[in-house]
């Protein structure tokens, strides 16, 4: 049975030395690590286009018009979704009926 050994808790100062006491040893370091970005899609409005959602993000008192256009795309996207399921729901429920 594995028994959990108790680590004496650091203050802020102790970990701060020991990390300026260890900053030139390698060994004491492991491999980096590295991190990247996740990819973001761009989308090109009309500019016609992009200046009513802007007018329409303002309505909406929406001081970033991407936060704007996110939040109307995933409303939309839920609303797609619920039709599309109440469409399928609609189709078996019809084949059920038609056996």
């Amino acid at each position: 049975m594995k028994t959990k050994r108790k680590m004496k808790r650091l203050s802020e100062e102790e970990v701060d030395a020991l990390v300026v006491a260890e900053a030139g040893v390698e060994s004491a370091w492991s491999k980096p690590v590295k991190v990247r970005k996740t990819k973001t899609e761009s989308l090109t409005l009309p500019s016609s286009l992009a200046a009513r959602a802007a007018f329409f993000a303002g309505l909406h008192r929406e001081t970033r018009l991407n936060d704007w256009l996110k939040r109307v795309i995933q409303e939309r996207i839920d609303l797609e979704e619920a039709a599309f399921a109440g469409l399928k729901r609609e189709l078996v429920s019809g084949a059920k009926k038609g056996r």
